[in-house]
């Protein structure tokens, strides 16, 4: 259960903070962007050939682009106009901006909040069982973060998907499955090994903030009381030291899903995801078409730093709340 204190931290923190609040309403809204992205989408993301009469593809609405063709050994100048039916314009495949931009959105959040997950489950139990025993024990597990911290987080992720291969896991849509969303795709591909290899190149993080809680609670009264009642290491860890560690490890959990979502999308961008619904797929495949479809890499790029934006805006104001060592600094804007 939360405390009463925790509680009112929170909310005084939220209530003072204009980036707390900034955050939270980007978050919800790339969060409703994700989940309902079959419902919200115009296209399948899939579905290609949506191109103007003259082969163009179309530009987001309110924008117009030259295009150039060569007609009988003339060059021919024409503008191409956006489409009602493409909020966001086409792709050069002529595949719906938008949908893809929804669906993408589900891709980095998915991979985000697994990976995520899965470096909390092996980082903190590493790092309690290392600081709560100190010592040898210590040493060597410590040495082990040390060797994975050796190496640059994208240079590892890809030597590990180099070895393990690429697994995409199909996900079951239900708004597809309930008949609400026909024509969209049945299924979300997980890039089940990017979410692995994310998973296993961050959990040094958590080991070794965990680590240093578990060094700090295990000289506590309470811990020494416990022990002399007859609690085993096993009780101590899972009753004590645990739950009274998890504030920091609450804290760099949601700063580490923003940049879980930046790794993935370098993976994406190099070929590596597993799947072309992600954002780091979009950019890439727009990068040589800058100067005349400019927003086939813009829109999936604005999409990835708002979203790492409201997840740090909002990390923030957690950290403020939660830790009162640090209480008030880094403060929100009135």
């Amino acid at each position: 259960m939360i405390s009463d204190r925790i509680k009112s931290n929170l909310s005084r923190e939220f209530r003072e903070s204009l980036l707390a609040k900034v955050g939270l309403v980007l978050l919800v809204a790339i969060l409703i962007m994700g989940l309902f992205a079959p419902v919200l989408a115009t296209h399948n993301p899939h579905t290609t050939g949506y191109f103007d009469d003259d082969g163009n593809a179309y530009p987001p609405m309110g924008v117009s682009y030259d295009s150039h063709q060569w007609v009988d050994g003339e060059r021919v100048t024409y503008t191409a106009e956006p489409s009602a039916d493409h909020y966001l314009g086409t792709n050069n495949i002529g595949q719906d901006v938008f949908s893809r931009l929804l669906f993408g959105a589900r891709t980095s959040l998915m991979v985000g909040v697994f990976g995520t997950g899965l470096a909390v489950l092996i980082g903190v139990p590493f790092g309690l069982v290392s600081g709560y025993y100190g010592g040898r024990v210590d040493d060597a597990m410590m040495r082990v973060a040390d060797i994975m911290l050796a190496f640059p987080s994208l240079v590892l992720a890809l030597a590990l998907i180099g070895v393990m291969g690429s697994l995409t896991i199909p996900i079951p849509d239900p708004f597809v499955f309930a008949g609400v969303a026909d024509g969209m795709p049945a299924s979300t591909p997980l890039p089940g090994t990017v979410t692995l290899v994310v998973g296993l190149v961050t959990w040094v993080w958590f080991a070794r903030v965990a680590r240093g809680e578990a060094m700090s609670i295990r000289n506590e009264e309470y811990v020494k009381a416990a022990r002399s009642l007859g609690a085993n290491d096993r009780e101590i860890l899972l009753k004590h030291v645990l739950p009274n560690s998890l504030t920091p490890v609450i804290v760099l959990a949601t700063i580490q899903v923003a940049a879980i979502i930046l790794l993935e999308s370098s993976l994406s961008y190099l070929g590596f995801s597993g799947t072309t619904l992600s954002w780091g797929y979009e950019i890439q495949q727009g990068q040589d078409y800058l100067r005349t479809a400019w927003w086939v890499s813009t829109v999936p790029g604005i999409g990835i730093v708002l979203s790492v934006i409201s997840i740090n805006l909002l990390g923030d104001w957690l950290r403020d709340s939660l830790d009162p060592n640090i209480e008030g600094e880094g403060g929100g804007a009135g």
